[in-house]
């Protein structure tokens, strides 16, 4: 998973665009990890249900702010997938840590860390970098870490 966290991060970083495969990829990687923890009795059917539950909420919360243009429909998907193995035990972590490394990418750019696509005219006053858009990805990929290396640990 954490190859796949850190390309989608620096996919988002240099497009602005978080391809589907790399969401899918995530998602279908928790049907493997969530089967061979049936079968060998650490996961349960109840686990797999609240897991799908709290990533359909995350995608659900997450459709409304894109539809809110505060969320691109990648960000959402990749919320949604990594929500998969937070389950209801690390969703709160997961967006925490997410908020968390948002707000501060949204420093920096405001700062002029040339974050995102290059800024068009006026990119380089406060105003331009305000209507700017600021990748997400990079901040969901690290909650995504943060919920990978719980799991890890134990």
């Amino acid at each position: 998973m954490t190859g796949l966290l850190i390309a989608a991060a620096w996919q988002d970083f240099r497009t602005l665009h978080i391809g589907n495969w790399l969401s899918i990829a995530i998602a279908t990687l928790f049907g493997v990890w969530a089967a061979l923890g049936l079968v060998e009795g650490t996961f349960s059917f109840v686990a797999l249900g609240l897991s799908i539950a709290c990533a359909g909420l995350l995608f659900l919360v997450g459709a409304a702010a894109f539809a809110a243009g505060m969320l691109g429909g990648g960000d959402v998907k990749l919320l949604a997938a990594i929500g998969l193995f937070a389950g209801p035990v690390q969703v709160a972590d997961l967006l925490l840590v997410t908020a968390a490394v948002g707000g501060l990418l949204g420093v920096a750019a405001l700062a002029g860390a040339p974050i995102g696509a290059v800024p068009g005219r006026g990119g380089a006053t406060l105003r331009g970098r305000l209507r700017g858009r600021l990748p997400y990805g990079p901040a969901i990929a690290i909650g995504g870490l943060w919920v990978a290396t719980n799991l890890a640990i134990g």
